[in-house]
């Protein structure tokens, strides 16, 4: 079995929504694994001396055990253009580090940045985020996500977003689309106008 990764934010030497990563890290841990204690990543990422200053991505690499922790700089992506793809198979409701099934479908994005996923008639997520919708009063995400993400979590218990059910066919009730993961929070995230989406 693909061990799983949490990839938290590291900004300025300060460790973004670890609360909401702990969170999922127990929920995977408990539901896939059968244990029921857990490390405390605030305890066990240990951040080396020289990486206080600038933006970086945690990397914790996890099963039984925590096998690795890493650093990597992070590099923005350009997207500014997504294409629809549907996979009624697709699943990906743990972080695992194995994405061999969402690299296939992202082959699918011919000339476009990245893709957005339709699984039985709902839109779920891109390649690598959540999707934000704004329809000029306020954002939505979809309620059919494949992986509910720990900034889709913050915003939700924020209020800053809203679920609702999104298909393909209420795309044009939206202006624009946010991606929004660990890295990338509702303001800075990729900005894509529904435009831009190639069905």
């Amino acid at each position: 079995m693909s061990p799983y990764i949490e990839t938290i934010k590291l900004l300025d030497g300060e460790l973004k929504n670890l609360q909401y990563h702990q969170l999922r890290f127990e929920r995977t841990r408990s539901l896939t694994l059968g244990l029921k204690t857990h490390p405390k990543l605030e305890q066990v990422i240990q951040i080396p001396g020289g990486l206080e200053a600038g933006l970086l991505k945690c990397r914790v690499i996890y099963g039984k055990e925590i096998e690795l922790i890493e650093y990597e700089p992070h590099e923005r992506r350009l997207v500014r253009s997504l294409k629809l793809v549907v996979s009624d198979t697709i699943s990906y409701g743990y972080k695992f580090f194995d994405r061999t099934a969402l690299d296939l479908l992202f082959r699918l994005r011919g000339t476009c940045d990245d893709i957005l996923i339709v699984k039985k008639g709902c839109i779920t997520d891109s390649y690598y985020a959540n999707a934000a919708f704004w329809d000029g009063n306020g954002w939505f995400t979809p309620d059919t996500p494949l992986l509910p993400g720990t900034m889709r979590a913050s915003l939700l218990n924020e209020g800053v977003i809203e679920t609702r059910r999104i298909t393909p066919e209420d795309l044009g009730e939206f202006h624009k689309i946010r991606l929004i993961n660990a890295m990338n929070s509702l303001h800075d995230g990729p900005e894509i106008l529904i435009d831009a989406l190639i069905c």
